[in-house]
């Protein structure tokens, strides 16, 4: 049986912990021993998109120490993954751990695109009745490469009606930052992206990062709109999770 190594971001560590159970679950299902290091932080990431770099590697640095090179790592999260894959870049290349660096990155993966070419598994058992759209996190499309693998995964699940919305892989207007510092933009953002949701009469917006759903989420209850958003992972364990 392979260990893995699970990385749990800060996002879900704190909002969504439901979340990282599925994520375990799911992993032993697709026949992973799940090992997980408890001192783990921050990749570093909001840090390093605020301009504070030299925090962003002190803390990245930590993440390299709390990670071993020889195992797969896994996160549910694009975002976090995107960050160790490609900003790690910026941050320690030519460093006295580059090479740990360098191993770590290659190690690392997305949850989708690990089960899909790593396992070789895509059916889970998982049922959800109800139509949805799919949600291509900028992170997700354009950090890891990753479009197919998630559609892959949904399309697998009983009873789910999965259909393409309008311009999916544009922004939900999140952004970490600038959410904050572009209130206005970004809810403009998120209203269009719910607006196409709607027009495929969906009942779930599903994606690979909670911080995108966190905002459309946000968004769906101030304006009482029939929508819920879901973790791809809570779709793959949703029907047998519990049982």
């Amino acid at each position: 049986m392979m260990t893995v190594e699970l990385f749990i971001p800060c996002f879900i560590d704190q909002l969504y912990p439901q979340t990282a159970f599925n994520t375990v679950k799911v992993l032993e299902k697709a026949g992973c021993k799940v090992s997980y290091n408890n001192t783990q932080t921050c990749c570093g990431q909001p840090a390093f998109n605020a301009g504070f770099w030299d925090e962003a590697k002190t803390v990245g640095s930590k993440f390299l120490k709390d990670f071993p090179e020889d195992r797969y790592i896994v996160s549910p999260s694009a975002s976090c993954t995107g960050m160790v894959k490609t900003y790690y870049n910026d941050l320690f290349t030519n460093s006295l751990v580059h090479n740990k660096c360098r191993s770590v990155q290659k190690n690392m993966h997305e949850l989708s695109s690990f089960l899909v070419h790593v396992m070789n598994k895509d059916y889970f058992g998982a049922e959800l009745e109800g139509r949805a759209v799919y949600h291509d996190s900028c992170s997700a499309l354009r950090e890891c490469k990753i479009k197919e693998e998630p559609r892959q995964l949904l399309a697998q699940v009983h009873g789910l009606d999965l259909v393409e919305m309008k311009h999916t892989d544009t922004c939900c207007g999140f952004g970490g930052t600038f959410a904050v510092k572009f209130n206005s933009i970004s809810s403009a953002m998120a209203q269009q992206k719910i607006e196409y949701a709607l027009e495929m009469e969906a009942e779930y917006i599903i994606s690979t990062d909670s911080s995108c759903l966190l905002q459309l989420q946000s968004y769906i209850d101030k304006n009482l709109i029939p929508l819920k958003t879901m973790h791809l992972v809570d779709v793959l364990a949703h029907g047998w999770g519990n049982v």
